[in-house]
């Protein structure tokens, strides 16, 4: 017979609400085999008693229902955000607080690369940028052109969303006065009037230097390293389970992910999202394509989502907003694919089976979505697709409402309140709307199923983090974002285990310690339901436990 495993614990929580505590849980075969007292464990036979976790605190495995496996390779370059963020080694690194600032450390870079003699044909390349803290200066050619005229240098922002390239970038990508491309961003005064100023928004703009570049993945590619480091940062972070939301499912990509999840010490499990929005394939194909990958499921590996994509960035201003528009008076945003081509590729993979999440961030991006999918569902009706808009921060209670009647999910992006809540109450959206930004109680309200998630490395991966946003709402000039949005901190844990299962349709596997799922456990030191609110953040991870695999964060 297999043998078994108990843990004893300080406090198990369950997320089972027919047994929300225990202070015991057996495992066998990587599943948990009982919860309960130590003698529910003794009804299942002789096991093997294991007390590492005896003042510890078990909590199910935190699922990461929106972010990009990119968060472990992106280090390999340089970082430039506001914030000071940690890397995978466990390294902090300061965040840059002027336009100078940044500037600087780019030339610094510059010098390290001529000092080693990398020749000025390869590129530098960094990311984390985001110019909506710096005022109205945005960032042009002018100032890149200060740290290098001869080397190309490319700059990726927090978002995604946008990059800003120097002179000898745009150069290398044929970008000119001529070019019509939606998303190049021109001077619109002065001597350069008409002339690219270096900032490119949205795929199809980037895509001009990202072919020359070669590296088409939005600035990280897909390695066994990278994977690995974000294996390694997911533990740190209390998570099991982690989608990669935009991956194009190519050979090579299929190759990697195998490679890494077959390995015992992979430390997360992975989804990843086939990039339908612009990807390699059209929609049949594409469909065709995902669907030829789920044969090769495993434990650690799950194929089978779509990541279908309609607007742009809030803060990027590339969103896709309802009047009264932007609050600042920035034009209407970008439609990264057209709603009415949206509709047709959607019904596609609804046809096929799959479950399509969809990035919409300003409102009218959302509406678009929900009027698509209910001409689509009406057309093709299927049982419990979970479907799931992704971000979806300006849905407000008519639009959740809508949502719950087609059966939808929401992942809400509530890292924003604290990154960008300030900025989007004076000048993406204004007051009236960032109060109800990432409308968690709106939604729970409506009876739509709830997750909420980083976008990593957009934000910082750490559901706990996530979790406190949406609990307290809280920007970092101490603004609350619409109190009556503020969920309780149980709501917040469902939504980062169970809530994110659901919409991953895990929800049978992982999301709660109870007989049957996988023995996926985040260990923790401090007890969440048991801190004060302002505090939840602070929880310390211990590590975690995957199918019955133990890993302490930080140990290799």
């Amino acid at each position: 017979m297999t043998p078994t495993t108990v843990y004893p614990a300080r406090k198990i929580i369950t997320m089972n609400p027919m047994q929300e505590t225990a202070t015991h849980v057996a495992v066998r075969d990587g599943r948990v085999l009982a919860v309960g007292d130590l003698e529910t464990m003794k009804a299942w036979g002789e096991f093997e008693l294991d007390e590492r976790f005896a003042d510890k605190v078990l909590m199910p495995g935190l699922v990461e229902g929106h972010c990009h496996l990119k968060e472990g390779s992106m280090w390999d370059w340089a970082y430039l955000g506001w914030f000071d963020r940690r890397d995978p080694a466990g390294k902090v690194w300061a965040g840059l607080r002027s336009m100078d600032a940044v500037v600087a450390r780019l030339a610094e870079i510059e010098a390290q690369m001529v000092a080693e003699g990398k020749p000025d044909s390869e590129p530098l390349i960094a990311w984390g940028f985001d110019p909506i803290y710096f005022g109205g200066e945005r960032m042009t050619v002018d100032h890149l052109d200060r740290a290098s005229a001869t080397r190309p240098i490319v700059i990726g922002h927090a978002n995604g969303h946008l990059m800003n390239v120097n002179t000898q970038m745009l150069a290398l990508a044929e970008v000119d006065r001529d070019c019509e491309v939606e998303g190049v961003v021109k001077f619109a005064d002065g001597p350069k009037a008409g002339e690219p100023n270096g900032e490119l928004q949205e795929p199809a703009a980037m895509y001009l230097v990202l072919r020359k570049i070669g590296n088409a993945g939005l600035l990280a590619p897909l390695t066994e390293a990278g994977v690995r480091s974000f294996g390694q940062l997911a533990c740190m972070q209390g998570v099991t389970t982690a989608t990669d939301l935009v991956n194009r499912l190519t050979d090579n990509d299929c190759t990697v992910l195998e490679a890494v999840t077959n390995d015992d010490d992979c430390r997360v499990r992975i989804l990843p999202a086939f990039q339908a929005f612009h990807g390699t394939h059209g929609a049949p194909l594409g469909a065709e394509h995902v669907k030829s990958l789920v044969p090769r499921n495993s434990d650690r590996l799950r194929y089978g989502l779509v990541k279908m994509m309609l607007d742009g960035s809030i803060q990027g201003f590339s969103a896709r907003l309802r009047w009264p528009g932007h609050f600042n008076g920035a034009p209407n945003g970008i439609w990264v694919m057209a709603p009415a081509q949206y509709e047709t590729d959607f019904e596609t993979y609804h046809k096929a089976g799959l479950t399509i999440h969809t990035h919409t961030n300003g409102d009218e991006a959302s509406e678009a979505a929900i009027n698509a999918i209910e001409r689509v569902l009406a057309r093709a009706p299927r049982a419990d697709h979970r479907h799931t808009l992704q971000h979806g921060q300006m849905i407000d209670a008519p639009m959740f409402r809508r949502m719950a009647a087609l059966g939808l999910c929401a992942n809400l992006f509530a890292n924003h309140i604290w990154y960008w809540g300030d900025q989007h109450y004076e000048m993406t959206m204004g007051p009236d709307r960032a109060n109800r930004i990432d409308a968690c109680g709106s939604a729970l309200a409506a009876g739509v199923p709830l997750a909420i998630h980083s976008d990593a490395p957009v934000t910082p991966l750490g559901p706990l983090f996530t979790a406190w946003c949406a609990v307290n709402r809280i920007t970092p000039k101490g603004r609350v974002l619409g109190e009556s949005e503020r969920i309780s901190v149980q709501q917040a844990l469902r939504a980062i285990t169970l809530g994110a299962a659901w919409t991953l349709k895990l929800d049978h596997e992982i999301g709660s310690i109870e007989c049957g799922k996988r023995a996926d456990f985040c260990v923790l030191e401090d007890d969440p339901l048991d801190m004060d609110p302002t505090q939840l953040k602070e929880a310390r991870v211990w590590g975690t436990v995957l199918s019955g695999r133990v890993f302490e964060a930080g140990r290799s």
